[in-house]
This record gives C-alpha cells, sequence and structure tokens, in this order.
C-alpha cells in the first residue's frame, strides 16, 4: 500500500541554524523556507538523491510543534511520510486495519501542495506517519 519515503521531518528549535548545518557541513541542497499556515509550521526541504529531509520550525501560536519542543528542547524526528497513490483508499485500509487518523480524517493540502494525512503513533511504534497522495 504504502509506496517510497517520501521525507523524516525533523523539528528543530532554530531553524536558520539547522539549515546552514546541513547546507554547510553536509554539502546539501537546501530550499528556501516555506511558511505553512494551515499546519502552523515553518519548512525546509533538504533535498537528498533519493528523499528529501524536512526541517520543522513553529510558526504561530498555536503551532503543533511547540508541544514537541517543549519536551524536546534540543529538536528531533517529528515523523515520516509515505506517498500513497489513491489518499482515500489508502485512509480507508488503514482505518479498516485499526490505525487511528489524526483531525477529522479528511486530507489536507501539505507542504508539496498535494493531499495528506497523519497516523497516530500510538499506532506505529510511537512514530507519526504522514501519508502524501503522489
Amino acid at each position: 500500500m504504502i509506496g517510497r519515503l517520501n521525507h523524516v521531518a525533523i523539528a528543530v528549535p532554530d531553524l536558520q541554524a539547522a539549515a546552514a548545518r546541513y547546507r554547510d557541513t553536509l554539502g546539501a541542497t537546501v530550499r528556501d523556507p516555506q511558511d505553512e499556515p494551515d499546519h502552523g509550521v515553518t519548512v525546509v526541504f533538504i533535498e537528498l538523491p533519493n528523499t528529501k529531509i524536512e526541517l520543522l520550525y513553529p510558526l504561530g501560536e498555536d503551532s503543533p510543534i511547540l508541544g514537541f519542543l517543549d519536551k524536546n528542547p534540543a529538536g528531533g524526528i517529528h515523523h515520516m511520510c509515505f506517498e500513497v497513490d489513491d489518499i482515500l483508499s489508502a485512509r480507508d485500509q488503514m482505518k479498516a486495519g485499526g490505525a487511528r487518523v489524526l483531525g477529522d480524517g479528511e486530507p489536507r493540502i501539505g507542504a508539496h501542495g498535494k493531499p495528506v494525512l497523519f497516523l497516530h503513533p500510538k499506532d506505529f511504534d510511537g512514530c507519526l506517519i504522514e501519508l502524501e497522495q503522489v
């Protein structure tokens, strides 16, 4: 059902410093910051030959990343994103298998301009899972 790994998201306390580390220390291609107000985050994508890393930084006082950074002040892996061909079919199969879809269960448009859903981390060994339709 799931396709390739699209990205691993890392919540960071300092977006500019984190982006600089990937660019200057590792020599990665680092994209410009992108505000995603519907998700309460600013993102920076690090492009790798086989996938991406998404740096997440809080945008606004209601950002879901604030709670994560309160518990993990140095930052850390926030979620993994997998590609799916049909997000509604994937959602229905996940729910039928016992996975909990976060929010109202309806896809929202993500940072790549494509429909996304999130699955409860308690259903996936403590890892928040994002599904993105390709």
